[in-house]
């Protein structure tokens, strides 16, 4: 049985690949399973952790009632970012659900400059970080930048296409998916981060950057060449991704090439206790990883 003296901490979206790694970190740091709670659609990813003793509950996001039977007798909670068109509401559910459970502490995974940025893909952080600001459950912001993985995901399409963007020598701030997690897991259960909101990041790099580390990795050569942002957008959608996704994912390196996915790299050295992962071995772990 759990002891008394360690909250309860929830994971909503336990089941993506960020809140899984959140999960695993809790336990790593000490956090007994018997009080994690791990939350999500599709609950049979989750069977080993559950096997552990960890409580895996089938939920879905915009069923309020689900989420608010799953904060029951929970004392804090990472709330993991949703990927439908509908997540600000479903963070909302989820903010109203931590407040009637009286949760103590609530972690949400934002984005870089989410109050300030012009980056479309910041428009729903924003949203939800105001509707925490409105909320009288207290909060920590992780407002993580880019991960390593958004660039080594693409390698296959790199090896025949190279690597397309508009990016130009504008840095972005990168850090592995793990590390992002481990991240949240030290805000979950350390003390001191109500209240604060964190721009975690790893080194500052530039797309040819990104390339020549892809490069030596797999040993064979992958080109940079940037193009106009609404020519990168012709470019997605021709690749398959649906309006309006081709623009917003477009902006995004619009947003890199003005600096405004660019962060310090103190707070996530902070909470990590260690810097962020340097590049190329960076890029090296995520492929090895699959």
């Amino acid at each position: 049985m759990p002891t008394t003296d360690q909250p309860t901490i929830a994971v909503l979206g336990a089941t993506g690949h960020l809140g899984r790694l959140a999960v695993e970190h809790l336990l790593q740091r000490g956090v007994e399973p018997g009080r994690v709670v791990a939350t999500g659609r599709a609950v049979e990813r989750l069977e080993d952790l559950a096997g552990q003793g960890v409580r895996v509950l089938p939920v879905e996001r915009d069923d309020a009632g689900a989420v608010r039977s799953a904060l029951e007798g929970v004392d804090r909670v990472l709330l993991v970012s949703g990927t439908d068109p509908g997540r600000v509401e479903q963070h909302r559910i989820a903010i109203e659900a931590a407040a009637d459970a009286g949760v103590e502490l609530l972690g949400y995974t934002s984005g870089p400059h989410a109050d300030t940025s012009s980056v479309l893909l910041m428009a729903d952080h924003r949203e939800t970080e105001e509707l925490l600001e409105a909320s009288a459950v207290p909060s920590v912001v992780l407002r993580n930048a880019w991960y390593v993985e958004n660039y080594t995901a693409q390698v296959a399409t790199y090896r025949e296409h190279g690597m397309v963007g508009a990016a130009g020598e504008g840095r972005v701030s990168l850090a592995l998916r793990r590390e992002y997690a481990e991240a949240a897991a030290a805000a979950l259960t350390g003390e001191g981060h109500a209240g604060k909101v964190y721009e975690l990041g790893g080194p500052a790099v530039t797309m040819p950057e990104i390339a020549e580390a892809v490069s030596a990795v797999i040993g064979e050569q992958v080109a940079y060449t940037d193009v106009a942002v609404e020519a990168l957008r012709g470019i997605l959608a021709d690749a398959g991704v649906p309006a309006p996704m081709d623009a917003v994912f477009a902006d995004v390196d619009r947003g890199i090439a003005a600096g405004e996915l660019l962060v310090p790299t103190e707070d996530l050295e902070r909470l990590l206790g260690r810097p962020a992962t340097p590049l190329r071995a960076a890029v090296e772990e995520a492929l090895s990883a699959g």
